[in-house]
């Protein structure tokens, strides 16, 4: 479970995790994955096969929802880092096993509405959830201060990928569903978000430099995903998850809460790290507007293109 010296940590910082498992507890609403499935539109698919044309969902739509359920669908993989992380024994067991329960009924309802919707093709679906959990997720043996960080990022970020692709749907139920998987998300990045100030606190000098790694080398855990590269552009352009967001919705917002680039009396490294996180910081946000830049140049050339289509349609011919 790490070195001496995670394992004394951990063992500072349980109060903090026992006081936010109590705060998550009191939070957490219960909810029922199937009264979030319009089940009445359900129909045999050996009586009548999946085609595309009974998809509702846009094609980035899709695609997002998709890749948000594939991602989900690599719990065991998920359970089995933190619980190598943070232990089974105390407040941290306890975090460990209610979150692996809550994030076990996003895949439930996510599979359930797109399968009843037919919103996707169930064959193709099926053999990317094999494929994917045959791969795994595995971070590379974070230590506990490596995971805490990761997973405060991670989690907003999945949260708000969750609510945006709700948003691009389009469809009352589906936004109802994933408006209720986000909020699930942003108590389980609150609970790490917390852990992680309380580190800051204890442990200042090793815990930034642990943060600007994870903020630099960050990836999302459903890199795996088949063809992921071309759907996470493809779901950029959609404006369901991009550099912008990442930078504005993600990762200031937790700098923001704790301060971090605010912090004094850090050691030389520390404070090259922290140093270095504004610099990052500041070349993630030219990065975001060139992308943004590029996005309408595109736009304008598409509708500049369509424009004259529709004006060579309207040219009388004879």
């Amino acid at each position: 479970m790490g070195s001496p010296t995670d394992i004394d940590l951990l063992r500072e910082l349980e109060p903090v995790a026992e006081t936010n498992v109590n705060r998550h507890l009191g939070l957490a609403a219960e909810w029922m994955p199937h009264e979030y499935v319009p089940w009445s539109l359900g129909r045999d698919f050996d009586t009548t096969p999946w085609e595309p044309g009974q998809s509702s969902l846009s094609e980035a739509a899709q695609m997002a929802f998709e890749v948000n359920l594939l991602t989900e669908d690599n719990l065991p993989s998920y359970h089995r880092e933190i619980a190598v992380a943070f232990g089974r024994d105390g407040a941290w067991g306890t975090w460990v096993g209610r979150w692996t329960a809550e994030e076990g009924r996003h895949a439930m309802a996510m599979r359930d509405y797109l399968l009843v919707t037919r919103a996707v093709d169930p064959v193709t679906l099926e053999r990317d959830r094999m494929l994917q959990m045959q791969r795994g997720y595995d971070s590379g043996g974070k230590t506990p201060l490596e995971a805490m960080a990761y997973v405060s990022f991670q989690e907003l970020a999945t949260r708000v990928s969750h609510r945006n692709t709700g948003r691009v749907t389009g469809e009352p139920i589906a936004e109802k569903l994933l408006t209720r998987v986000a909020a699930d998300e942003n108590l389980h990045m609150i609970f790490y978000r917390n852990l992680v100030a309380a580190a800051l606190g204890l442990v200042p000098d090793r815990m930034v430099p642990v943060i600007r790694d994870e903020i630099v080398n960050f990836q999302m855990p459903g890199t795996g995903i088949r063809d992921f590269g071309r759907k996470a552009r493809y779901i950029a352009q959609a404006g369901i998850y991009d550099l912008r967001i990442h930078h504005d919705d993600v990762v200031s917002p937790i700098l923001r809460h704790w301060k971090l680039l605010e912090l004094e009396g850090l050691s030389g490294e520390a404070a090259k790290a922290r140093d270095e996180i504004g610099a990052f910081m500041a070349g993630l946000d030219a990065l975001a507007t060139r992308q943004e830049e590029k996005k309408a140049a595109a736009q304008a050339r598409r509708a500049a293109r369509e424009g004259r289509e529709q004006q060579t349609a309207a040219v009388p011919v004879g």
